[in-house]
């Protein structure tokens, strides 16, 4: 039999760590992070990272493994990843693999053999000193193939996509190994209604700022964090920063915020709907479905026609 692997995704702010911790402690498991912010040391409210007290005593792998100094690519985490899910299997315990970056859990479970290029620590020092419009402008030039489909706004990702053009030529297309599926997955993801959403975000996002979000980013950039640095990892950051800098008030920071992690769920959920046909959907609230579906995916009963 193949080894099991269950996958919890979704948008922002729909509750999939509680689910994990949850799910863990029913079936024996363990969390491995698919957050490509939550991986950084010292970013811990803008990300929303768990807490000790939340992880109720599930071990928890992939967080606070790298300093928010370096980069660190897609590539990088499915090898630490793979290597973490492996030995839970070897524990013979459940790994749960949990987050809302689609990419992460992509290059997991389909197995993408992604460009093996190391990072070039000189060229990234130099890039991390260009605006984001002369990134996307230099992508443009060396491959506008990738250009074309790369969040133009995700500062990481367009160097890391610049540093594997200069390497390379261009930057190669995802292609999925050849290598049979090695895990027998379940797929749970998470939803709620548009409004629900709404209020979810704008309530998480004040307890946020009341936990010291903001003394957060001003601490990382008085540690040696460019401004520029913290804005390319997403939203919170950015806008925290642009406020700490001058260029916005308070309350547009908080609408700015609003409005654009709003978008960035909507965003979410259209990918994670197209990415994997048999993800089943639920609802938060839905606990008890969730665990019986899990249990009856464990003892072999579970089968595709449930509903």
């Amino acid at each position: 039999m193949l080894p099991k692997l269950l996958v919890i995704l979704g948008p922002t702010a729909t509750g999939k760590s509680d689910l994990a911790v949850f799910l863990a402690q029913k079936f024996n498991g363990e969390v491995v992070s698919a957050d490509s912010r939550q991986v950084y040391r010292g970013m811990d409210i803008g990300t929303g990272k768990i807490t000790k007290e939340e992880m109720r005593g599930v071990p928890h792998h992939l967080l606070d493994i790298v300093s928010p100094c370096e980069q660190f690519s897609v590539a990088e985490y499915q090898e630490l990843a793979e290597r973490a899910i492996s030995d839970v299997h070897a524990r013979k315990k459940l790994p749960i693999l949990c987050g809302g970056t689609g990419q992460y859990i992509k290059a997991v479970i389909n197995h993408d053999n992604l460009p093996d290029v190391p990072p070039n620590q000189e060229l990234r020092a130099e890039l991390e000193t260009w605006d984001t419009g002369d990134l996307a402008a230099e992508l443009d030039r060396l491959d506008a193939r990738r250009a074309a489909d790369i969040d133009r706004n995700n500062r990481r990702r367009l160097i890391r996509a610049i540093e594997i053009a200069k390497e390379l030529g261009s930057v190669p297309p995802i292609m999925q190994s050849s290598t049979l599926r090695k895990v027998e997955l379940c797929m749970i993801g998470l939803k709620l209604p548009a409004e629900t959403l709404r209020e979810r975000i704008h309530m998480r996002l004040l307890a946020r700022l009341v936990a010291g979000m903001l003394d957060e980013v001003e601490r990382l950039h008085v540690e040696g964090l460019s401004w520029e640095r913290l804005e390319s990892f997403g939203l919170e950051y950015r806008y925290c920063s642009h406020h700490l800098q001058g260029k916005i008030m308070s309350e547009q920071m908080v609408q700015k915020l609003e409005t654009e992690i709003w978008r960035y769920a909507k965003r979410q959920m259209t990918w994670f709907k197209k990415f994997n046909p048999e993800t089943r959907w639920f609802s938060p609230e839905e606990r008890d479905e969730i665990a019986a579906l899990v249990a009856g995916w464990l003892d072999g009963t579970h089968s595709k026609d449930l509903p």
